[in-house]
């Protein structure tokens, strides 16, 4: 089960849930885990199977508790939040670092994906994609491009999730500059 775990990664599961719960302790919004685990994959830190299996025994346990079921988000309990503080010595410095790195990235991509919408569409003249950043459940930025075809739309879609509030000020920016 170490399947994508780099060398310096955690194959322990008890280390798995240390960190878990030292990531979970660090950041104050509840955490979308089925993305968590993905992340800490992709990043060779552990196995996205055991994390997920490390979520379960944590939530059963009273370490975690589940915030919202559609978004499969989870906070830290105080239990939780004793153990982090306790043992999260036993975890080393390069993989707290990285861990929590990558997800204040997803954290910042899932805070985004919810308040930014996208429209493909393929028209007679080509394919077309808007990108609007919402304010609640209003655009108070939206831009339609041509593009190429799906594919660029796609990656267009992925830059502007990246951080649409930038793309929002280089844009005001560049149209209110004086000459």
């Amino acid at each position: 089960m170490s399947a994508g775990v780099k060398r310096g990664g955690l194959f322990n599961t008890a280390e798995i849930k240390i960190l878990i719960c030292y990531i979970l302790s660090t950041i104050d919004d509840p955490v979308p885990v089925n993305m968590l685990a993905n992340v800490l994959n992709f990043e060779g830190i552990a196995n996205a199977f055991e994390v997920s299996d490390a979520v379960v025994s944590l939530y059963k346990s009273g370490k975690i508790a589940q915030t919202d079921e559609k978004e499969d988000t989870y906070v830290i309990t105080n239990s939780g939040r004793e153990i982090a503080g306790t043992l999260n010595s036993s975890l080393s410095f390069s993989v707290k670092e990285k861990a929590y790195s990558a997800t204040i990235k997803m954290m910042s991509r899932f805070k985004n994906a919810k308040s930014t919408d996208f429209e493909i569409t393929k028209e007679d003249t080509g394919t077309y994609i808007t990108c609007s950043a919402l304010d609640g459940t209003k655009p108070f930025f939206s831009i339609k491009l041509l593009v190429t075809d799906e594919a660029q739309a796609n990656h267009i879609k992925e830059k502007f999730l990246s951080d649409p509030s930038n793309i929002y000020c280089e844009l005001i920016e560049l149209l209110t500059k004086q000459d």
